[in-house]
């Protein structure tokens, strides 16, 4: 699966998990994507697109 929303470029963030005794771990946060049947360029496709760009209506969803 893809890990990059097509729309607004997001993709996976990282950092640190740090517990009480300061112990660090990496972590990898990856985006909330979806797979979306949707008009792009006059044509219907499948694309992966974020729930932040669904949500605010950056995309359309064809039925």
């Amino acid at each position: 699966m893809a890990n990059r929303c097509e729309i607004c470029g997001k993709g996976p963030q990282f950092g640190s998990n740090v517990s009480h005794a300061h112990n660090v771990t990496k972590k990898k946060r990856m985006p909330n994507l979806r797979r979306v049947k949707a008009k792009v360029d006059d044509q219907v496709k499948y694309i992966y697109v974020c729930s932040r760009c669904l949500r605010s209506g950056a995309v359309k969803k064809v039925v």
